[in-house]
Protein backbone atom coordinates (compact mmCIF):
# COMPACT_ATOMS: atom_id res chain seq x y z
CA UNK A 1 0.00 0.00 0.00
CA UNK A 2 1.51 3.34 -1.09
CA UNK A 3 0.46 6.34 1.01
CA UNK A 4 2.76 8.79 -0.79
CA UNK A 5 -0.16 11.02 -1.82
CA UNK A 6 -0.66 11.81 1.86
CA UNK A 7 2.48 13.98 1.78
CA UNK A 8 0.95 16.47 -0.66
CA UNK A 9 -2.78 16.62 0.10
CA UNK A 10 -5.01 16.99 3.14
CA UNK A 11 -8.48 15.64 3.83
CA UNK A 12 -11.69 17.62 3.33
CA UNK A 13 -12.02 18.21 7.06
CA UNK A 14 -8.98 20.53 6.89
CA UNK A 15 -10.31 22.52 3.90
CA UNK A 16 -11.44 25.45 6.06
CA UNK A 17 -14.64 25.73 4.02
CA UNK A 18 -17.24 24.60 6.55
CA UNK A 19 -19.42 26.86 8.75
CA UNK A 20 -17.49 28.77 11.43
CA UNK A 21 -14.25 27.16 10.25
CA UNK A 22 -12.23 30.04 11.72
CA UNK A 23 -13.00 28.50 15.12
CA UNK A 24 -14.33 25.01 14.40
CA UNK A 25 -11.75 22.94 12.55
CA UNK A 26 -13.94 19.88 12.08
CA UNK A 27 -16.97 17.91 13.22
CA UNK A 28 -16.80 14.15 13.77
CA UNK A 29 -19.28 11.36 14.40
CA UNK A 30 -18.02 7.94 15.49
CA UNK A 31 -20.01 4.74 16.00
CA UNK A 32 -18.86 1.60 17.83
CA UNK A 33 -20.30 -1.73 16.67
CA UNK A 34 -19.66 -5.43 17.32
CA UNK A 35 -20.84 -8.57 15.56
CA UNK A 36 -23.45 -10.58 17.44
CA UNK A 37 -21.95 -14.00 16.72
CA UNK A 38 -18.30 -13.27 17.56
CA UNK A 39 -16.35 -12.82 20.78
CA UNK A 40 -15.32 -9.29 21.70
CA UNK A 41 -11.72 -8.61 20.69
CA UNK A 42 -10.47 -8.73 24.29
CA UNK A 43 -11.37 -12.45 24.33
CA UNK A 44 -10.87 -13.35 20.67
CA UNK A 45 -7.86 -15.30 19.43
CA UNK A 46 -6.08 -14.56 16.17
CA UNK A 47 -8.24 -16.92 14.12
CA UNK A 48 -11.40 -15.26 15.38
CA UNK A 49 -10.00 -11.79 14.69
CA UNK A 50 -9.30 -12.78 11.10
CA UNK A 51 -12.83 -14.13 10.68
CA UNK A 52 -14.20 -10.78 11.90
CA UNK A 53 -11.87 -8.88 9.56
CA UNK A 54 -13.03 -10.98 6.60
CA UNK A 55 -16.75 -10.68 7.41
CA UNK A 56 -16.66 -6.94 8.05
CA UNK A 57 -14.37 -6.42 5.05
CA UNK A 58 -16.87 -8.12 2.74
CA UNK A 59 -19.65 -5.88 4.04
CA UNK A 60 -17.49 -2.78 3.53
CA UNK A 61 -16.78 -3.82 -0.05
CA UNK A 62 -20.53 -3.88 -0.72
CA UNK A 63 -20.67 -0.17 0.06
CA UNK A 64 -19.08 0.42 -3.33
CA UNK A 65 -22.35 1.56 -4.87
CA UNK A 66 -22.62 4.25 -2.17
CA UNK A 67 -19.00 5.13 -1.35
CA UNK A 68 -15.71 4.57 -3.12
CA UNK A 69 -13.58 3.25 -0.28
CA UNK A 70 -9.98 2.14 -0.26
CA UNK A 71 -9.40 -0.75 2.15
CA UNK A 72 -5.95 -1.00 3.74
CA UNK A 73 -4.49 -3.91 5.71
CA UNK A 74 -3.18 -2.04 8.76
CA UNK A 75 -1.41 -5.13 10.10
CA UNK A 76 0.91 -5.20 7.08
CA UNK A 77 1.86 -1.50 7.19
CA UNK A 78 5.16 -0.32 8.61
CA UNK A 79 5.14 1.88 11.69
CA UNK A 80 5.51 5.15 9.76
CA UNK A 81 2.49 4.47 7.54
CA UNK A 82 0.38 3.41 10.50
CA UNK A 83 1.23 6.62 12.33
CA UNK A 84 0.61 8.72 9.22
CA UNK A 85 -2.93 7.33 9.24
CA UNK A 86 -3.14 8.25 12.93
CA UNK A 87 -1.97 11.83 12.29
CA UNK A 88 -4.70 12.14 9.64
CA UNK A 89 -7.31 10.90 12.14
CA UNK A 90 -8.15 7.96 9.87
CA UNK A 91 -7.29 5.47 12.61
CA UNK A 92 -6.94 5.74 16.37
CA UNK A 93 -3.82 5.33 18.46
CA UNK A 94 -5.20 2.01 19.71
CA UNK A 95 -5.68 0.81 16.15
CA UNK A 96 -2.17 1.88 15.14
CA UNK A 97 -0.50 -0.03 17.97
CA UNK A 98 -2.82 -3.04 18.19
CA UNK A 99 -1.73 -6.56 17.24
CA UNK A 100 -3.22 -8.98 14.76
CA UNK A 101 -5.66 -8.76 11.86
CA UNK A 102 -7.07 -5.27 11.41
CA UNK A 103 -7.89 -2.94 8.56
CA UNK A 104 -9.19 0.51 7.69
CA UNK A 105 -11.26 1.69 4.74
CA UNK A 106 -11.55 5.36 3.79
CA UNK A 107 -12.71 7.51 0.90
CA UNK A 108 -10.59 9.87 -1.18
CA UNK A 109 -11.77 12.98 0.67
CA UNK A 110 -11.08 11.27 4.02
CA UNK A 111 -14.58 12.15 5.21
CA UNK A 112 -15.40 8.50 6.00
CA UNK A 113 -13.20 6.01 7.84
CA UNK A 114 -14.11 2.47 8.89
CA UNK A 115 -11.74 0.77 11.34
CA UNK A 116 -11.94 -3.02 11.58
CA UNK A 117 -10.77 -4.67 14.81
CA UNK A 118 -9.92 -1.56 16.78
CA UNK A 119 -11.30 -1.81 20.33
CA UNK A 120 -14.58 -3.02 18.83
CA UNK A 121 -15.10 -5.12 15.71
CA UNK A 122 -16.05 -1.99 13.77
CA UNK A 123 -15.51 1.70 14.42
CA UNK A 124 -17.23 3.95 11.88
CA UNK A 125 -16.31 7.61 11.51
CA UNK A 126 -17.40 10.60 9.44
CA UNK A 127 -15.70 14.01 9.51
CA UNK A 128 -16.68 17.35 8.03
CA UNK A 129 -14.98 20.72 7.83
CA UNK A 130 -16.29 23.33 10.26
CA UNK A 131 -19.40 23.05 12.42
CA UNK A 132 -21.41 20.34 10.64
CA UNK A 133 -22.29 17.79 13.29
CA UNK A 134 -25.79 17.14 11.97
CA UNK A 135 -24.51 16.72 8.40
CA UNK A 136 -21.83 14.31 9.64
CA UNK A 137 -24.47 12.34 11.54
CA UNK A 138 -26.74 12.02 8.50
CA UNK A 139 -23.83 10.68 6.44
CA UNK A 140 -22.81 8.28 9.23
CA UNK A 141 -26.37 7.05 9.76
CA UNK A 142 -26.64 6.16 6.06
CA UNK A 143 -23.40 4.15 6.16
CA UNK A 144 -24.42 2.42 9.39
CA UNK A 145 -27.84 1.42 8.00
CA UNK A 146 -26.25 -0.04 4.87
CA UNK A 147 -23.73 -2.03 6.92
CA UNK A 148 -26.47 -3.28 9.22
CA UNK A 149 -28.18 -4.80 6.18
CA UNK A 150 -25.10 -7.02 5.78
CA UNK A 151 -23.96 -7.52 9.39
CA UNK A 152 -25.74 -8.68 12.54
CA UNK A 153 -24.68 -6.19 15.21
CA UNK A 154 -24.72 -7.10 18.90
CA UNK A 155 -27.78 -5.33 20.31
CA UNK A 156 -29.79 -5.57 23.51
CA UNK A 157 -33.36 -4.28 23.80
CA UNK A 158 -32.59 -2.69 27.18
CA UNK A 159 -29.01 -1.48 26.77
CA UNK A 160 -28.76 -0.84 23.03
CA UNK A 161 -25.60 -1.60 21.04
CA UNK A 162 -23.14 -3.70 23.05
CA UNK A 163 -19.55 -2.53 23.07
CA UNK A 164 -16.18 -3.58 24.47
CA UNK A 165 -16.06 -0.56 26.78
CA UNK A 166 -19.13 0.03 28.99
CA UNK A 167 -18.91 3.79 28.40
CA UNK A 168 -19.90 3.24 24.74
CA UNK A 169 -22.93 1.02 25.40
CA UNK A 170 -26.24 2.39 24.12
CA UNK A 171 -25.98 4.36 20.91
CA UNK A 172 -22.25 3.64 20.61
CA UNK A 173 -21.99 7.23 19.37
CA UNK A 174 -19.28 9.77 20.06
CA UNK A 175 -19.85 13.21 18.60
CA UNK A 176 -16.99 15.69 18.74
CA UNK A 177 -15.86 19.03 17.41
CA UNK A 178 -12.26 20.20 17.12
CA UNK A 179 -11.91 23.85 18.12
CA UNK A 180 -9.18 26.46 17.75
CA UNK A 181 -9.46 28.83 20.73
CA UNK A 182 -6.29 30.96 20.81
CA UNK A 183 -7.94 34.16 22.07
CA UNK A 184 -9.55 32.38 25.02
CA UNK A 185 -6.23 30.75 25.88
CA UNK A 186 -4.31 34.01 25.47
CA UNK A 187 -6.66 35.88 27.83
CA UNK A 188 -6.96 32.93 30.24
CA UNK A 189 -10.70 32.64 29.65
CA UNK A 190 -10.48 29.03 28.50
CA UNK A 191 -11.28 27.72 31.98
CA UNK A 192 -14.79 29.18 31.65
CA UNK A 193 -15.31 26.96 28.59
CA UNK A 194 -14.14 23.89 30.51
CA UNK A 195 -16.56 24.65 33.33
CA UNK A 196 -19.48 25.18 30.96
CA UNK A 197 -19.02 21.96 29.00
CA UNK A 198 -18.46 19.74 32.02
CA UNK A 199 -21.75 20.96 33.52
CA UNK A 200 -23.61 19.33 30.63
CA UNK A 201 -21.56 16.09 30.75
CA UNK A 202 -19.23 16.86 27.86
CA UNK A 203 -15.51 16.08 27.81
CA UNK A 204 -12.58 18.25 26.70
CA UNK A 205 -9.54 16.55 25.18
CA UNK A 206 -6.46 17.39 23.15
CA UNK A 207 -5.77 17.32 19.43
CA UNK A 208 -5.60 13.52 19.14
CA UNK A 209 -8.38 12.70 21.57
CA UNK A 210 -8.36 10.95 24.91
CA UNK A 211 -5.14 11.22 26.91
CA UNK A 212 -3.56 13.88 24.69
CA UNK A 213 -2.63 17.49 25.40
CA UNK A 214 -4.10 20.57 23.74
CA UNK A 215 -1.30 21.60 21.38
CA UNK A 216 -1.61 24.80 19.39
CA UNK A 217 -4.73 25.87 21.31
CA UNK A 218 -6.75 23.00 19.78
CA UNK A 219 -9.40 21.26 21.87
CA UNK A 220 -11.85 18.46 21.19
CA UNK A 221 -15.25 18.64 22.86
CA UNK A 222 -17.29 15.43 22.87
CA UNK A 223 -20.11 13.65 24.68
CA UNK A 224 -19.41 11.36 27.63
CA UNK A 225 -22.80 9.62 27.80
CA UNK A 226 -23.94 7.16 25.15
CA UNK A 227 -26.54 5.28 27.22
CA UNK A 228 -30.01 6.66 27.88
CA UNK A 229 -29.85 9.33 25.18
CA UNK A 230 -30.77 9.16 21.51
CA UNK A 231 -28.28 10.07 18.80
CA UNK A 232 -30.18 13.31 18.17
CA UNK A 233 -30.06 14.23 21.88
CA UNK A 234 -26.30 13.62 22.07
CA UNK A 235 -25.66 15.80 19.02
CA UNK A 236 -28.13 18.40 20.29
CA UNK A 237 -26.26 18.74 23.60
CA UNK A 238 -23.04 19.64 21.83
CA UNK A 239 -24.77 21.79 19.23
CA UNK A 240 -26.51 23.78 21.98
CA UNK A 241 -23.27 25.00 23.56
CA UNK A 242 -21.09 25.37 20.46
CA UNK A 243 -22.58 28.70 19.32
CA UNK A 244 -21.83 30.15 22.76
CA UNK A 245 -18.19 29.03 22.61
CA UNK A 246 -17.80 30.34 19.06
CA UNK A 247 -19.36 33.66 20.06
CA UNK A 248 -17.11 33.89 23.13
CA UNK A 249 -13.96 33.30 21.05
CA UNK A 250 -15.11 35.87 18.46
CA UNK A 251 -15.84 38.40 21.21
CA UNK A 252 -12.37 38.07 22.75
CA UNK A 253 -10.71 38.23 19.31
CA UNK A 254 -12.58 41.46 18.58
CA UNK A 255 -11.57 42.94 21.93
CA UNK A 256 -7.92 42.08 21.30
CA UNK A 257 -8.06 43.67 17.85
CA UNK A 258 -9.61 46.81 19.34
CA UNK A 259 -7.71 47.34 22.57
CA UNK A 260 -4.45 45.47 22.00
CA UNK A 261 -4.06 45.43 18.25
CA UNK A 262 -0.34 46.23 18.19
CA UNK A 263 0.41 43.56 20.78
CA UNK A 264 -1.64 41.00 18.84
CA UNK A 265 -0.04 41.97 15.51
CA UNK A 266 3.39 41.66 17.10
CA UNK A 267 2.62 38.14 18.37
CA UNK A 268 1.21 37.06 15.02
CA UNK A 269 4.03 38.43 12.87
CA UNK A 270 6.76 37.22 15.24
CA UNK A 271 5.25 33.74 14.93
CA UNK A 272 5.15 34.09 11.16
CA UNK A 273 8.75 35.27 11.14
CA UNK A 274 9.86 32.21 13.11
CA UNK A 275 8.14 29.89 10.64
CA UNK A 276 9.47 31.79 7.63
CA UNK A 277 13.09 31.95 8.81
CA UNK A 278 13.77 29.12 11.27
CA UNK A 279 16.35 26.47 10.34
CA UNK A 280 15.50 24.19 13.25
CA UNK A 281 12.05 24.04 14.84
CA UNK A 282 10.35 21.58 17.17
CA UNK A 283 6.87 20.22 16.76
CA UNK A 284 5.67 22.12 19.83
CA UNK A 285 7.05 25.47 18.65
CA UNK A 286 5.60 24.87 15.19
CA UNK A 287 2.14 24.20 16.60
CA UNK A 288 2.30 27.28 18.83
CA UNK A 289 3.49 29.51 15.97
CA UNK A 290 0.93 28.14 13.52
CA UNK A 291 -1.81 28.74 16.08
CA UNK A 292 -0.93 32.45 16.20
CA UNK A 293 -0.61 32.63 12.41
CA UNK A 294 -4.01 30.97 12.03
CA UNK A 295 -5.46 33.59 14.38
CA UNK A 296 -3.78 36.25 12.24
CA UNK A 297 -5.31 34.87 9.05
CA UNK A 298 -8.78 34.60 10.60
CA UNK A 299 -8.46 38.17 11.94
CA UNK A 300 -7.30 39.46 8.52
CA UNK A 301 -3.92 40.54 9.88
CA UNK A 302 -2.22 38.29 7.31
CA UNK A 303 -3.61 38.66 3.82
CA UNK A 304 -1.65 36.26 1.62
CA UNK A 305 -2.57 33.06 3.49
CA UNK A 306 -5.88 31.23 3.82
CA UNK A 307 -7.15 29.05 6.64
CA UNK A 308 -6.62 25.84 4.68
CA UNK A 309 -2.94 26.69 4.14
CA UNK A 310 -2.35 26.83 7.89
CA UNK A 311 -4.44 23.70 8.46
CA UNK A 312 -2.30 21.83 5.94
CA UNK A 313 0.89 22.93 7.68
CA UNK A 314 -0.44 21.61 10.98
CA UNK A 315 -0.75 18.22 9.29
CA UNK A 316 2.34 18.14 7.08
CA UNK A 317 4.68 19.11 9.94
CA UNK A 318 3.61 16.17 12.12
CA UNK A 319 6.51 13.77 12.84
CA UNK A 320 5.35 10.81 10.75
CA UNK A 321 4.44 12.94 7.73
CA UNK A 322 7.98 14.35 7.79
CA UNK A 323 9.43 10.84 7.87
CA UNK A 324 7.10 9.76 5.07
CA UNK A 325 8.41 12.60 2.90
CA UNK A 326 12.02 11.68 3.67
CA UNK A 327 11.38 7.97 3.13
CA UNK A 328 13.06 6.85 6.33
CA UNK A 329 13.00 7.20 10.10
CA UNK A 330 14.43 10.41 11.56
CA UNK A 331 15.47 11.22 15.09
CA UNK A 332 13.96 14.29 16.76
CA UNK A 333 16.82 16.62 15.79
CA UNK A 334 16.67 15.53 12.16
CA UNK A 335 12.90 16.03 12.13
CA UNK A 336 13.31 19.55 13.50
CA UNK A 337 15.59 20.44 10.58
CA UNK A 338 13.34 18.85 7.95
CA UNK A 339 10.27 20.49 9.49
CA UNK A 340 11.84 23.96 9.34
CA UNK A 341 12.87 23.44 5.73
CA UNK A 342 9.42 22.26 4.66
CA UNK A 343 7.65 25.17 6.36
CA UNK A 344 10.03 27.72 4.81
CA UNK A 345 9.55 26.25 1.35
CA UNK A 346 5.78 26.05 1.75
CA UNK A 347 5.53 29.71 2.79
CA UNK A 348 7.95 30.82 0.08
CA UNK A 349 5.87 29.08 -2.58
CA UNK A 350 2.75 30.89 -1.35
CA UNK A 351 4.57 34.22 -1.41
CA UNK A 352 5.58 33.58 -5.01
CA UNK A 353 2.05 32.86 -6.26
Amino acid sequence: MDLTDFTTKAGEWLSGEGPHSDVVISSRIRLARNLADHLFLSRADERQKRLVAEEVGEAIDKLGDHLELQRVDVESLDSIDRLVLLERHLISREHAFAKGARAVAFDGAETTSLMVNEEDHLRQQTMRSGFQLEEAWRAMDEVDRRLEEELDFAFDDQYGYLTACPTNVGTGLRASVMLHLPALVMTRQIEKVFQAVTKINLAVRGLFGEGTQALGDFYQISNQRTLGLSEEEIIGNISSILPQIISFEHKIRKELLTSKREVLEDKVWRAYGVLERARVISSKETMESLSLVRLGVASQLIGHLEIHHVNELFLFTQPEHLQKVEGNELDSKERDVVRATQVREYLADLRAT
